[in-house]
Parts: C-alpha cells; sequence; structure tokens
C-alpha cells in the first residue's frame, strides 16, 4: 500500500490532479491516506451543518466522518438552504490538518455541490439519539445511522472470513436448494411454496389438495436447512460447506427469533465428532480474530454503544464489554462434556438448589435451556463450552447413535451472553440404524430414497454443523435484538422493504 512511505492515495490524488480530472475519493481512504496538501474529491450523505461553514460528511466506507469547510465565496445563501441533514453533496477541497480536536484531518473546500436535496422537515433522522425500535420502522434508512453502518461494516467483514476461512482449508462451496420438498429438522414449521390458486386450489377425491397439479408437481417449502443436501455433496468431495438464507415459520416475536435467516452448514467425510469439534473451535476463533484485526473501530464504538445503554442496570445484570468478550473466546481452550455431566453439574449447582433456574433441572433427558448453558460457561466453567452426546430424544433422525442406545453423537457449542451458537453432530452412517430410526419417528422413508443412497453407496463416517449467522452478529456486534443484525428482518407479521 506505502511506496517511499507516501501513501498510493496521495500519489492518486496528485496525479488526477495533473491530469485534471479528480476521482472520487472514500472518505475511509482519505483519512487512512494522511495525505495532507492532496486535492480531494469526496461524495456522501450531509452528518451536521454548522455555522453555515462546516459540512460534516459520512459515505458508510468507516465509522468516522470528514468535516469539510467552505467560506461565502464557496457556498451562497442558495446553496446553504439546500445543505441540509441527509442531504448528499459532493465537495472538493485541500486536505489539511484539522484545527479543530476529534479529527486529525479537514478539508478546505473549493467546490461544492449538492447532488440530492432531503427535505428538513421530512427526513427523519436527525442528529440526536433515536431508538432501535423506531429505526427498525425505517430500515430504509437506518443504514445512515452510525450503529447500522458499523453492524453492516462488521457483518460484510464476517461474510468474507467465512468464506475465507474455508477457501484457505479445501473446502468447496455448495449452494443448496432455497425450494425443497424435504424437511430438514421433522419440525414442520415451514413456508409452504406454491403458484396454485388459494382461492379455488385443485382437489384429489378426498378433499385434499392435489400437489401434483403444483408448479413443481408436489408440496414443496422454503428450506430450513441445507444440510442434508450438503451430505450429499460431502460424500463426493469430502470437505464442502454452505451459506445461505433458511426459513423457519415459527410464530415467535422473540429478539431471538427470525423467520429468515442465514446459515453457515460444512459437512466433512472422514471425521469423527472430535474432528467436527475441533474445526468448530477453530473456525470461530478465526471469525472472532479477522473481526478485532479487520473492524478494531466499529467494535468500539459498538462496544461504547452497549455500554451506555446498560449503564442503568446493576452490575451483575451487565455484559461482559464487547471486545473483553471476543478475547474471552479466543484466549480459552473450550472446554468438552457431555450432556449427562452437564445435568449433574447443573442438578447440583446453586440456582438449582435454589429454586432459581426458570426452568427446573428434571434430570437426564431435560432440554436445556439458554439460562442452563450460561451458568455452565459464565459461572461454572468460565470458558466457552461443547456439550456432546445428547438424549436421542431431543436431537434430530440424522444423529449418529452411540452404543448405549439413549444418547447420539451431538455437539453444542455455547457462548457467554447467548448460550448455544453452534449445533451439530456426527451423522449416521449405518443405512439400517438411519432406517430404523426414520421408522421411529414416523419419517418418510422412501420419500428420502436419495438421501438413503449416501448409505447404500459407499457410506463413510462424517461429521457436520449449523452456525447461525445472526446468532454469531448477535455475539460480535453486542446488539440486543436479532433484528437488527440483519439488514431487513422477516418476523411474524412484518415483511415491508
Amino acid at each position: 500500500m506505502f511506496h517511499n512511505k507516501i501513501p498510493i492515495f496521495a500519489l492518486q490524488f496528485k496525479n488526477f490532479s495533473k491530469m485534471g480530472v479528480l476521482k472520487r475519493i472514500k472518505i475511509k481512504d482519505v483519512l487512512d491516506s494522511g495525505a495532507v496538501g492532496s486535492e480531494v474529491l469526496i461524495k456522501g450523505w450531509v452528518r451536521f451543518f454548522r455555522n453555515n461553514r462546516f459540512i460534516v460528511i459520512n459515505d458508510g466506507s468507516s465509522i468516522n466522518n470528514i468535516q469539510a469547510v467552505a467560506d461565502e465565496s464557496v457556498i451562497n445563501a442558495e446553496l446553504i438552504k439546500k445543505i441540509t441533514v441527509g442531504a448528499s453533496v459532493a465537495v472538493t477541497g485541500k486536505l489539511v490538518e484539522s484545527q479543530g480536536s476529534g479529527q486529525s484531518v479537514e478539508i478546505i473546500a473549493s467546490h461544492v455541490e449538492v447532488i440530492g436535496v432531503a427535505d428538513p422537515e421530512k427526513y427523519p433522522l436527525q442528529p440526536k439519539k433515536h431508538s432501535l425500535e423506531f429505526l427498525r420502522e425505517i430500515a430504509h434508512l437506518r443504514f445512515r445511522t452510525n450503529i447500522f453502518g458499523a453492524v453492516t461494516r462488521v457483518r460484510h467483514a464476517m461474510i468474507f472470513a467465512v468464506h475465507e476461512f474455508f477457501t484457505k482449508k479445501g473446502f468447496v462451496n455448495i449452494h443448496t436448494p432455497i425450494v425443497t420438498g424435504s424437511d430438514c429438522e421433522g419440525a414442520g414449521e415451514m413456508f409452504r411454496v406454491s403458484t396454485l390458486d388459494a382461492k379455488n386450489p385443485p382437489l384429489k377425491e378426498d378433499g385434499s389438495i392435489d400437489y401434483s397439479k403444483d408448479f413443481f408437481g408436489r408440496e414443496t417449502n422454503l428450506t430450513v436447512s441445507g444440510q442434508l443436501e450438503g451430505e450429499l455433496a460431502a460424500l463426493a468431495m469430502s470437505d464442502i460447506y454452505t451459506f445461505g438464507p433458511t426459513f423457519r415459520a415459527e410464530n415467535s416475536n422473540t429478539a431471538r427469533h427470525l423467520a429468515e435467516f442465514w446459515m453457515i452448514e460444512p459437512e466433512m467425510a472422514f471425521y469423527e465428532l472430535t474432528d467436527n469439534m475441533d474445526l468448530a473451535e477453530e473456525f470461530l476463533k478465526y471469525l472472532l480474530n479477522y473481526a478485532l484485526e479487520n473492524c478494531i473501530e466499529d467494535l468500539q464504538f459498538l462496544s461504547k454503544r452497549q455500554q451506555e445503554e446498560e449503564k442503568n442496570k446493576p452490575q451483575d445484570q451487565r455484559s461482559m464489554e464487547l471486545i473483553e468478550k471476543i478475547k474471552f473466546v479466543i484466549d480459552n481452550d473450550f472446554a468438552r462434556i457431555t450432556y449427562t455431566e452437564a445435568i449433574e453439574i447443573l442438578a447440583n449447582s446453586k440456582p438449582a438448589k435454589k429454586n432459581q433456574f426458570q426452568y427446573p433441572i428434571k434430570g437426564f433427558g431435560t432440554d436445556l435451556q439458554s439460562e442452563h448453558e450460561r451458568f455452565l460457561v459464565e459461572k461454572h466453567f468460565k470458558r466457552p463450552v461443547i456439550l456432546t452426546d445428547y438424549p436421542k430424544e431431543i436431537k434430530a433422525f440424522y444423529m449418529k447413535q452411540n452404543q448405549d442406545g439413549k444418547t447420539v453423537r451431538a455437539m453444542d457449542i455455547l457462548f457467554p451472553g447467548i448460550g448455544e451458537i453452534v449445533g451439530g453432530s456426527q451423522r449416521e452412517e449405518s443405512l439400517e440404524k438411519l432406517e430404523n430410526r426414520m421408522k421411529e419417528l414416523n419419517l418418510p422413508v422412501d420419500e428420502m430414497w436419495w438421501y438413503m443412497d449416501t448409505r447404500r453407496f459407499g457410506s463413510v463416517p462424517h461429521s457436520g454443523f449449523g452456525l447461525g449467522f445472526e446468532r454469531l452478529m448477535l455475539f460480535i456486534s453486542g446488539m440486543g435484538n436479532i433484528r437488527d443484525v440483519i439488514p431487513f428482518p422477516r418476523t411474524p407479521k412484518n415483511a415491508e422493504f
């Protein structure tokens, strides 16, 4: 990036000026360059305009704004009326050391152009604090705020880091179907996809809808997971991963649920459960390290926001400082215990004995809740935890059965502040055991013939896991509501924008 300690940006500025052509430079690049004395052209949106001279501009490339200073010879009375918060502008001028505090450089403007005006009476974002609830109502504009600019940049960095991690390890990215005829989880909470006339659908003799007349010739839904199709690819390509949208028609309006979200799901042939745990731990630490190395300014801003939000809470109810929390995961080996051991720890804990858990621990078979998972991480082990070998009754059909006949080779990774962040398992490679388990659960073995074929033809031990991308973003950003870490949240009664 640097040549003889002169930023490339500075060289570009000077070269463009000599040619009589000045290209737009993003604000982040201007601030990083420190190319004082260079002629620059920036474009962005007005955040503040004061004293009819000082224009504070942001273009989304950085959490930081840049200030342009203009006198009467540059902005006349007519232009002043147009330079309002939210207006888009182009500013040309010389980059100089700032005379004010809080910024290292500013622009002495030689030309200011208003590209798009913003009616100050109607523009809903003003230089003040807005509630997150209000910003969800104007999701089309909330990108312009510092908080959502920071979340969006971190989200992009994490998307890149996911692909970089798996590419470096020789994985192949697979696009799995969004429209599917199978229900991976067996939950039945799926969105139907149909082109049939909703008022007058074709019917069978028994009065049920005849989906053979539908577009795909059968009943289809939006996918809840790409895992099953991912397994098909892994049992030929060895190591694959999916990263795509998934959908759950769960009528839940909590701060942890979305109807549409993104899932990262690697599947690996010749992987036992221990290999699966090793990869998941390495993956999570890689992502968090990447965030610290590439998003530190945004993380520092988000950390201050979180501390401000929680300043009136009692000390024992406040979250761990954001960057400290991220380092807490990176710096600690994950504890690894069985579900049975976890139940014993929880049953003998002070909260259990004092009836302080909202959901009581009722012994083997208890479906652990977030409060239990967080106790294990934050109070007992004081580090991330991987739980393994869950009761088969509370886990999916495809998980490998242990010899005890009661548990399966499942694994969940638990994080501070959030509980479960990854769920995975070693998959059942035995055709006979898989068929028997599906029959126990009344799942359609015949309709899953393509899935069963992978066990008929060259089956091998294989494993995989799923990481909900928005759950990861909640952890990294410190945001309290999952609707604030995805650009356009889809929730019950809400599909606007």
